[in-house]
């Protein structure tokens, strides 16, 4: 039955549409936080839905005949959203929890500040680390990659239709290992320097009992903490290219991993 010659189909797949790209969005670390004000926010997910909804083919043979199989196309659209979402949000979260390992090394566990893009407190430097990834992923495109791939997964993964298979359940927990390897490559320069920091600390107290070694080794620790961190930006720029650069074939390979297999895929 169709309405003013609009065919219920067309509105399944709208909504379903609406959910991944909402998903998506709402994960980008940028954009899914306070900073932006919700009415943007819903303005600018519905303008890419509808733009994206133009070109997405709902077959009408797979409409739901009971709200049981709505919940699980809906669950379906959000777990693609949230894989696809959490893929390029792991990277910052990595960093993050690396920026939070290097406070701790450095003294500066108690010494936080109120992240306005989450609301939450965190150390300040993994608030720095954190901000300047983000300009670093935005001045090279990384979010049109992003915006790229989760139109792209349209074509491969049609409305409703995302096929939960072990190959995309291994790429979950691939995620999730990921984030704790990036946090050690993230920390691990200053981590080292710290180290080698209380070994000479150690050393002096052995030869020199007489010092204060505990008033000696926080200004020490703090000093020997920014001098590495001033180094780390190159890295940590080259980090985040790498990422990028690797990102269109990773989201791509999560995609193809939920993708149906009997699906005809289009160029």
């Amino acid at each position: 039955m169709t309405f003013f010659n609009f065919n219920p189909s067309d509105l399944m797949s709208f909504y379903l549409t609406l959910f991944r790209v909402s998903i998506v969005l709402f994960l980008m670390p940028f954009f899914g936080g306070n900073s932006i004000p919700n009415p943007v926010k819903a303005a600018l997910t519905l303008v890419l839905t509808l733009g994206i909804w133009q070109h997405v083919h709902f077959d009408g043979s797979l409409m739901p005949a009971s709200p049981y199989n709505i919940a699980l196309m809906i669950l379906g659209e959000l777990v693609l959203g949230l894989v696809l979402g959490i893929s390029v949000h792991v990277m910052f979260a990595a960093i993050q929890t690396g920026g939070n390992l290097i406070g701790v090394q450095m003294g500066f566990s108690m010494v936080n500040v109120l992240d306005p893009v989450t609301g939450v407190n965190e150390a300040v430097t993994a608030h720095f680390l954190y901000m300047c990834a983000i300009l670093v992923f935005l001045s090279i495109n990384g979010h049109l990659y992003l915006m790229s791939a989760m139109v792209e997964s349209f074509k491969y993964i049609p409305p409703g239709q995302i096929f939960i298979s072990s190959t995309l359940s291994s790429q979950i927990f691939t995620i999730s290992k990921d984030l704790f390897v990036l946090a050690v490559k993230v920390a691990s320069p200053i981590i080292a320097t710290i180290f080698v920091v209380d070994l000479g600390l150690a050393l002096i107290s052995k030869m020199a009992p007489q010092m204060n070694v505990l008033m000696l080794g926080f200004p020490l620790k703090i000093l020997a903490g920014f001098f590495v961190l001033s180094m780390v930006f190159t890295v940590l720029a080259l980090f985040v290219g790498e990422f990028v650069a690797d990102l269109p074939q990773y989201l791509l390979s999560i995609i193809k991993a939920g993708s149906p297999p009997d699906l005809p895929i289009s160029n």
